[in-house]
């Protein structure tokens, strides 16, 4: 039988999306719903606010909490936390690859590799070295996952899958759309979002006659 399917949207400087991707698999597998991995990058949406930083950079009593709560929920999860500097990292390179990725079935392990190396090891996932060195990790041939990464085609299509974040409404990173297109925002909003999924696919099938 054909699983029902969550959209997962995620932005490498996102530290909630951080925990999110390195849960989300599990969630879903108990779950039985499948997950369409989509990268992609909150900047313009940002700038279309008028904001030339992250939230929690212009807004320190929010950044302070968050901060805060991301060493709780990092250790609840039994996860290692550093804090990026500077923040946020500059995940343009690390969004091309992982779009990339998916085609070829090794997205979802990049993004994992690639949040480790952010927020579990405090590296600079700007560095081309740092992804090449991630890339080569998982058996994927870095330099050639580079250059198609860096393709026209290839930043042609970030931007367009940007453009539909902005058309979908998403102001922030993770988000998740299930297939009757409800927007679930946040990684504490992940149980929800599957609990949807599964239970809008459940009311249609009732349907079927």
């Amino acid at each position: 039988m054909h699983r029902p399917v969550l959209e997962f949207w995620y932005e490498f400087a996102s530290t909630y999306s951080y925990l999110a991707a390195m849960r989300i698999e599990a969630a879903a597998e108990e779950a039985g719903v499948a997950l369409l991995w989509r990268p992609f990058l909150l900047g313009p949406i940002f700038a279309a606010q008028g904001w030339t930083t992250s939230p929690f950079n212009l807004f320190p009593g929010k950044g302070r909490y968050m901060w805060r709560d991301m060493e709780r929920e990092a250790a609840r999860l039994g996860l290692p936390f550093y804090r990026p500097d500077p923040f946020p990292q500059n995940g343009l390179l690390a969004a091309r690859i992982a779009l990339l990725g998916g085609d070829h079935g090794w997205g979802p392990a990049f993004t994992r590799a690639v949040y480790t190396a952010e927020f579990g090891q405090g590296r600079d996932i700007s560095d081309p070295v740092v992804l090449s060195e991630l890339l080569t990790e998982l058996g994927v041939d870095a330099t050639s996952a580079l250059e198609k990464a860096e393709t026209d085609a290839n930043k042609t299509r970030l931007r367009r899958i940007g453009e539909e974040a902005q058309s979908r409404g998403i102001f922030g990173a993770p988000t998740f759309f299930a297939e009757d297109s409800e927007m679930f925002w946040g990684n504490d909003r992940l149980e929800r979002a599957l609990e949807w999924v599964v239970s809008d696919r459940a009311r249609r099938t009732d349907f079927v006659v």
